[in-house]
């Protein structure tokens, strides 16, 4: 059996508000990180991320972060994409300190990954429904940036 290969799919630049800190709650220390909109670039899909999303993420004791983001894509022709990108995020305490602050750090001290699903209509987008995508992600202070590989 031979090792699986990636192809890259496309990469997105999420926009991000203020975050809500719900503080330490039977779940872990919850935050909720509005996603104000975006753009989505790549060979096979372009689009814009639309407004409403949101990144519920959880702050565990160790540090690491447990990340569920779900928004909308609209390409470029119209079509309606759902998202649900869940990932972790951890580094040292020093450099995550800083990122929960909105502080800008160098994305290679830290480890960002995630799986993502999508739902469609769109005939030209199933693609993404029937692939395993995988995405590295760097946290910004205004942003997310996110480059998407498709499984093969």
């Amino acid at each position: 059996m031979n090792a699986p290969e990636l192809r890259f799919a496309f990469q997105v630049d999420v926009e991000i508000g203020a975050p809500l800190d719900f503080g330490e709650t039977q779940n872990g220390h919850r935050r909720v990180i509005p996603i104000t909109g975006g753009r989505v670039e790549g060979a096979r899909l372009k689009g814009r991320i639309l407004p409403g999303g949101a990144d519920w993420q959880i702050l565990r004791p160790d540090g690491a972060a447990e990340l569920d983001a779900r928004y909308t894509i609209q390409t470029d022709p119209g079509a309606l994409i759902y998202v649900v990108n869940r990932g972790l995020r951890h580094g040292p305490p020093q450099v995550l300190e800083r990122l929960n602050r909105g502080e800008p750090v160098e994305p290679a001290s830290y480890y960002f990954r995630s799986a993502a699903t999508f739902e469609t209509s769109a005939d030209e987008c199933i693609w993404l429904t029937r692939a395993i995508i995988l995405g590295v992600g760097e946290r910004y202070p205004d942003k997310v940036a996110l480059r998407f590989w498709e499984l093969l």
